[in-house]
């Protein structure tokens, strides 16, 4: 896109800015610190063999770094570490390298080690070895540059039309200037790289903003002069050239659809208030939030996360999002590894755009999407703010501020309550357990989607995985043909049908790595394969650009026949739901009816219910019954919360910037 100038588990990034790991055994899992990013591209470039240029700038057939993140340890490796007393793991980076400048250009993955002083490299081959084909990498800002430029020089005849019909234009314009959104996957096989860009009026929200003009460009080649238009939509016509549309259009035979001139105030996209609700309550003064009148009940240290009877410890991935390792309650491991593996949407559509929109979110790095969190508004005033820093596309260390989030939730319904009638109008007790969850979170904003990412940890021994969906639909421009595929949400918008998948991986420990299992990617809500350290993840970076051939492909980790008896197994979920857009998702898809997720729960694991140890209960009895006039109140905490108010002021930066 361009833009003008299973049973428990939880993951969080935070990267210090120390130049390595603390001593606490949780920083094996921790991201790479900006030195430590900082110190693998350096020595990568460095290395004349490699002949790495700068991301920024130059041609496409060059060799450039793309990616660094962490390479976590081997799981032997670090559980005789965290169990056994053995020597830390070597502390590794995976680092992606687009080879362009060679006769067969590819995508080379490599192990960068040690750190925080790197002193050798190894190639990190995928399962069969395969290598990954050059036009299966992901897009790149300067590909976006040079496919603007090829489509403003492209699209140059059709300025009158634009203009007559939009307002907008692509040359030499200044404030009324139109954008596109690009689709993938990027052609109908392997070796494709054709992208159908919807082009849109650039307002405030653009993504609902289509003009009704799709056009699909060739971008293939590594030398940008060899780009062609290939095909062209109009308002539900195909057209075989900019210069027969163009031609179409001075003859007088097309038919043209005018878009009305956007407000300068109150634009439907827009979050600018308007109207008010019958009722007539008040929404212009603060409603309801979380405090802590007594300081925060958990324990944050470095990428170590300790609530109740849990600990774990977290990480970000630049690559694919929320991961979590070693994950305990009451100090018995339940889960090696939990993390977001894929976000997928599949749409339908009348327009050749739509028809082709399959978006696969880890091929645009979702992890490294996780932009700021706004202080009362994405997490409560109360909540522990912590940065992310990611190395993707980039010259060096992009800090992403506030990019992920802890607090502790009322939940709003008691975690479990009983009164106990005497039936004479009286009661023998009453007793709760207020509901209280500790909540990890983060964002992805993949251009027009917003994904919050949840986990929560409750009392109880029970986690929750969950995803909000919100932010932009992804809009198409609506002709009558359309309404076979979504919904009219504005005179000319439509709304497009989709599924929306996320895959979750889930490397269970409970009592011990061998237990018996019960034989996704997204055909499969559940599935139970035998853990491998060559089959890490169920998705890659490359499958949104060649989803015909990906390297890494989730069928062949369930179709080896192995036995899962008596293994180290890792568990495959897959959660979504059908989107019907309406025009309720206008501005923004709400997150209410628009959540999935799973839970991970204690099934005779415990002898009873761990919450008991939570000194937040109440037990009421009556000293004088049937009467019930004098109570005995037992509580284990203070009687009087305090004061529940911050005043602190809302604040808010945006920022992420190279380092």
């Amino acid at each position: 896109m361009w833009l003008p100038g299973l049973p428990w588990a939880l993951a969080l990034l935070v990267t210090a800015v120390s130049s390595g790991p603390s001593a606490d055994p949780a920083s094996i899992f921790a991201d790479l610190s900006p030195a430590e990013l900082r110190a693998v591209r350096t020595f990568l470039l460095e290395r004349p063999e490699l002949g790495l240029s700068p991301s920024q700038g130059g041609p496409l057939a060059k060799n450039s770094l793309f990616l660094v993140e962490l390479l976590p340890p081997p799981k032997r490796r670090a559980l005789r570490f965290l169990e056994r007393g053995g020597a830390r793991p070597p502390r590794e980076a995976r680092a992606v390298v687009f080879f362009g400048a060679q006769a067969e250009p590819n995508v080379t993955e490599l192990a960068v080690g040690p750190l925080p002083r790197p002193g050798s490299y190894r190639l990190l081959p995928f399962k069969g070895r395969r290598a990954v084909p050059f036009s299966a990498r992901p897009m790149t800002r300067l590909e976006y540059e040079l496919l603007h430029g090829a489509l403003v020089a492209a699209l140059a005849p059709l300025e009158p039309l634009l203009l007559e019909a939009t307002g907008f234009g692509f040359q030499n314009c200044s404030e009324r200037c139109l954008t596109f959104s690009d689709i993938a996957p990027r052609g109908l096989g392997p070796g494709e790289r054709r992208s159908w860009l919807v082009i849109q009026r650039f307002v405030e929200g653009f993504f609902l903003h289509p003009v009704g003009l799709e056009v699909l460009l060739d971008h293939r080649d590594p030398e940008p002069r060899r780009w062609a238009v290939q095909r062209l939509w109009y308002n539900g016509r195909y057209f075989g050239s900019v210069r027969e549309l163009a031609e179409s259009h001075a003859r007088g035979s097309l038919t043209l659809v005018p878009l009305p001139e956007p407000p300068a105030r109150q634009l439907f996209s827009s979050y600018e208030p308007r109207g008010r609700f019958s009722s007539g309550t008040p929404t212009d003064v603060h409603g309801a939030k979380v405090c802590e009148p007594q300081g925060r009940r958990y324990r944050l240290r470095g990428n170590r996360l300790e609530y109740g009877g849990w600990s774990l410890a977290f990480r970000l991935r630049s690559s694919a999002g929320l991961q979590l390792f070693d994950v305990r309650f009451g100090g018995e491991r339940v889960a090696y590894e939990l993390g977001v593996q894929e976000a997928i949407a599949f749409y339908g559509g009348h327009s050749p755009a739509a028809m082709q929109t399959k978006y696969m979110d880890a091929g645009w790095a979702m992890g490294a999407s996780s932009y700021e969190l706004a202080r009362g508004v994405d997490c409560p005033e109360t909540a522990a703010f912590l940065d992310a820093h990611h190395l993707l596309d980039a010259d060096g260390p992009v800090r992403f501020r506030n990019a992920l989030c802890v607090f502790e939730l009322p939940t709003g319904v008691p975690l479990r309550r009983h009164f106990d009638s005497d039936f004479q109008g009286g009661f023998n007790f009453y007793a709760g357990l207020e509901g209280r969850a500790l909540v990890l979170r983060t964002t992805s904003t993949v251009y027009n989607y917003d994904y919050i990412w949840d986990f929560l940890l409750y009392p109880n021994g029970v986690l929750e995985a969950k995803v909000h969906a919100t932010g932009y639909i992804h809009a198409t421009f609506y002709t009558p043909e359309g309404l076979r595929y979504g919904s009219r949400v504005h005179s000319h918008l439509l709304g497009n049908i989709h599924t929306h998948l996320v895959h979750y991986k889930v490397d269970l420990d409970v009592a011990g790595r061998d237990h018996l299992g019960i034989a996704c990617t997204h055909r499969y809500h559940l599935a139970v394969t035998r853990r491998h350290e060559n089959e890490p993840s169920s998705s890659s970076i490359y499958s949104q650009n060649d989803p015909w051939d990906p390297p890494v492909t989730f069928e062949s980790f369930i179709r080896d026949n192995e036995t899962i008896e008596d293994q180290d197994l890792v568990a495959w979920v897959t959660v979504g739901f059908l989107h019907v857009p309406h025009a309720e998702d206008i501005p923004n898809t709400a997150t209410p009816g628009n959540a999935v997720g799973f839970f991970l729960r204690p099934f005779n694991f415990f002898d009873e219910d761990p919450s008991v140890a939570s000194r937040a209960a109440v037990i009421v009895r009556p000293l004088d019954p049937p009467a019930c006039t004098r109570l005995h109140i037992q509580r284990w905490t203070p009687g009087s919360p305090g004061p529940c108010v911050s005043p602190e002021p809302f604040t808010y930066n945006g920022t992420y910037r190279q380092l």
